[in-house]
């Protein structure tokens, strides 16, 4: 079986990345409306970029494109910018709610989400996943409390300045984590593809 294609690192992070910075260059020059709108675009043209390249869109991408595409609709449609605001919430509640769903279950669902990109022991996913979820869950919680008490001004500035770091940091956070369980060399080859 071929591995399958992986995007770049820089690459991957820019298409992540640049329809939030294109949300927020235009929204500082017109309104959340238009933002939105030009949000829509850039989450459609990043998952036609990333099918170019490795001929399949990853999961997480694709689910937060289709949330993008169902609450931006919603936030024009209506001309309403509380759906786009709950968007985020809808995004880390979902994924959190997922992953601590799967655990319940007995089931990890963070290698799917991850992709290949580290070969973990049961232990390993099991607390890696939980912190994960818990994460999501503190996000949502997060972004309901700037949204609901805060300038729109500050919140689109979180969404794009804030939560993104945030996930960066704890991500790097989980280091010692991922070093302590990770499987290394015929353990890695002889790993499951997903838990």
């Amino acid at each position: 079986m071929t591995e399958p294609k992986k995007l770049p690192p820089l690459l991957k992070l820019a298409l992540e990345l640049g329809p939030l910075l294109l949300f927020f260059f235009v929204y500082g020059r017109f309104d959340i409306l238009t933002a939105t709108a030009v949000l829509m675009v850039a989450v459609v043209l990043s998952l036609a970029v990333t099918y170019a390249i490795i001929r399949r869109v990853p999961i997480m991408p694709l689910v937060t494109a289709g949330i993008a595409l169902i609450f931006g609709g919603l936030t024009i449609a209506f001309n309403d910018s509380i759906f786009i605001k709950i968007k985020p919430t809808i995004i880390y509640l979902l994924f959190g709610g997922a992953l601590l769903g799967g655990l319940a279950f007995g089931k990890s669902l963070l290698p799917v989400v991850l992709d290949g990109m580290v070969q973990l022991t049961e232990e390993g996913w099991r607390k890696l996943t939980m912190r994960w979820g818990v994460f999501f869950l503190a996000l949502a919680v997060l972004n309901e409390f700037v949204w609901r008490t805060q300038p729109e001004a500050l919140w689109v500035k979180l969404k794009v300045f804030g939560f993104m770091p945030l996930t960066l940091l704890f991500a790097l956070a989980q280091s010692p984590l991922i070093m302590r369980y990770e499987l290394k060399g015929e353990a890695a080859d002889k790993a499951p593809e997903h838990m």
